[in-house]
């Protein structure tokens, strides 16, 4: 029996409690809602957690890029949403090639990108489902409610693919700084898709999926009449974020890192051998604060080199030379993006290790 005290570090500790309690407790939201789940597995990028959520009644995963959802197809995923503007032949035929092994979906923004994939699947006498991003209030991708049923038009007529619904993603909602302000960020959220699949509809156009998602507006949105679909992703770990954001509470946190104090140079200062490699250089939201929190203390990792994580030392707090810590990060998503394996833990045992396969599938 391996225990916590003989593993090399840094090491990146899942709680498989909590973890199975997350994904039990998220699902219970979607069924109590009416909606599919759908997670994006770009969290955990991990079979694994993916068959986990699976199991409990995910309707399939959501992913970002083509070479992520190739790894999931190659582990025997059959429904696969990639929720993302892809774009190009290259990426086109390969997307052809998945789709010849799962249910896939697509989504665009734009009559260039839609294009470049539809001019591939209609000459292999196939249609492509795709989805209709939506901008939702986060500015980054998607066209404005107001142009969607325009870009829904232009998108139908294009061949080799089929508009099969509209999607937003409420990324703003990390802003907010109460659970309060990312309730209302969902609930709008919610509105503006609806009000979008129902525009694009009286238009002559039909939209089976109106999906929308993130873990801090995900409970506000879900809920919205003519919603059909949920898409969080950190849920399934949690982190220092999500427990500022009200979305969490420290206890439902499977991702720690666990850590070696290997300088303490000045009273208010210990460093420890987990850097930018391990914690990542993700701020954390809604309000920047270093890297990472020290599970059980009121000292933060300030700051992180590629190998250091420095410690301000709270008032009240000591460390030694030696000493293992436990650090909460900021972002899950990208400390699972740095590593190969993380290890499964239970009651302060070591389980196993949950293998993150699609780890650096950016393609």
């Amino acid at each position: 029996m391996r225990t916590l005290e003989d593993l090399p570090t840094p090491a990146v500790l899942i709680d498989l409690d909590i973890l199975a309690r997350n994904i039990a407790n998220m699902q219970q939201h979607a069924r109590a809602a009416g909606v599919k789940l759908r997670p994006h597995a770009k969290t955990h990028k991990s079979p694994e957690v993916g068959r986990m959520q699976i199991a409990a009644g995910a309707s399939g995963l959501t992913l970002a890029k083509t070479s992520e959802a190739e790894v999931f197809a190659a582990h025997g995923f059959e429904d696969i949403f990639l929720g993302y503007p892809i774009y190009g032949a290259d990426k086109a035929r390969r997307l052809l090639a998945l789709a010849d092994r799962v249910r896939l979906a697509v989504g665009v923004d734009s009559v260039e990108g839609a294009r470049s994939l539809g001019d591939v699947f209609h000459a292999a006498g196939r249609r492509l489902d795709v989805r209709l991003k939506i901008d939702s209030g986060f500015r980054r991708v998607g066209v404005l409610p107001e142009e969607a049923v325009a870009m829904a038009r232009r998108i139908a007529e294009l061949p080799g693919l089929r508009l099969a619904g509209i999607f937003t993603h409420a990324g703003h909602g990390y802003g907010g700084p109460t659970p309060a302000d990312a309730a209302r960020t969902g609930a709008e959220e919610g509105r503006i898709v609806v009000e979008a699949a129902e525009a694009v509809r009286a238009a002559g156009l039909p939209v089976e999926d109106v999906s929308l998602g993130s873990t801090p507006t995900a409970r506000g949105g879900m809920v919205v009449a003519g919603v059909t679909e949920c898409r969080p992703g950190s849920y399934v770990y949690n982190d220092r974020s999500q427990v500022a954001l009200g979305s969490a509470a420290l206890g439902d946190c499977a991702m720690t890192v666990l850590a070696t104090v290997v300088s303490v140079p000045a009273r208010d200062r210990a460093v420890i051998d987990a850097g930018s490699k391990t914690l990542s250089t993700d701020p954390m939201r809604p309000n920047v604060d270093g890297n990472g929190l020290v599970v059980g203390t009121a000292s933060r990792v300030a700051r992180a080199s590629e190998e250091h994580g420095v410690i301000a030392v709270a008032e009240g707090d000591a460390f030694r030379v030696g000493q293992r810590v436990r650090i909460l990060p900021n972002h899950t998503c990208a400390v699972s993006n740095l590593h190969d394996r993380l290890v499964a833990v239970r009651s302060g045992v070591v389980e196993g290790e949950i293998r993150v396969a699609a780890r650096g599938c950016v393609q």
